[in-house]
């Protein structure tokens, strides 16, 4: 396994190993379980060092914020609101959620109440900038893990897909609508925004694409071993 083959960015999600054969699963694998738990920890601890940093904050958690501002909630508690707001969006749709739906709306949430009163907060420019990088690593690694655990879109991405199935739009474009919106409301209620929030929509997607690509061939060279 060259590095090339490493860092080349995924075209779609891999199957590994932890896999799930069905995306409704309702009693998945212990072993896919405990994988998708993971990676959607690691996913809300990537958000929380990026909140940290103080210098602009992911799209869904300028809104998660501002309204945590408006509520007198914490960010935590307010990304699992948002959360269950858009899993209520998904019944028009008439999507369907799995169980990681579910875990992804509970455990990210979790994960930025606990980690972020505990993460530095960088005194310098250069410092925030290089934990904005860190956490938006830690997001894609937690995305290429709980993606390929293939148990159901998250909240956000149910609703995404959705929007693309019914209004039949490019799904780039309706991602775009769907970001550029929240980022405009959450901005509005107090949510910060700033380079971080520009990086992070830069970086994201290769980010992502790239730790697919590895869970992929991490998946692939245990089977082979077996």
């Amino acid at each position: 396994m060259g590095l090339r083959s490493i860092i080349k960015p995924a075209k779609d999600v891999p199957v590994t190993w932890w896999s799930s054969t069905d995306p409704m699963e309702p009693r998945p694998r212990p072993s896919t379980l405990l994988i998708l738990c993971a990676g959607l920890w690691i996913f809300g601890t990537g958000d929380a060092v990026i909140v940290a940093a103080g210098v602009g904050n992911t799209p869904w958690t300028v809104l998660a914020e501002g309204i945590a501002l408006m509520t007198d909630r914490t960010i935590g508690q307010a990304t699992f609101f948002v959360s269950v707001a858009v899993l209520l969006l998904w019944i028009p749709l008439r999507e369907k959620p799995g169980i990681g739906t579910i875990l992804n709306a509970i455990l990210i949430a979790v994960a930025i109440e606990y980690m972020l009163p505990i993460l530095p907060t960088p005194e310098g420019g250069f410092e925030s900038l290089l934990q904005v990088i860190g956490g938006i690593v830690l997001v894609g690694i937690g995305s290429g893990i709980y993606l390929t655990a293939n148990l159901g879109p998250g909240p956000r991405d149910g609703w995404m897909t959705g929007m693309h199935r019914v209004s039949g739009y490019p799904i780039g474009n309706v991602r775009a609508a769907i970001e550029i919106s929240v980022v405009v409301i959450g901005w509005s209620l107090g949510g910060t925004i700033g380079i971080g929030t520009v990086i992070f929509a830069v970086m994201i997607g290769p980010t992502v694409a790239v730790c697919l690509n590895i869970a992929g061939e991490i998946g692939r060279q245990q089977e082979r071993r077996e």
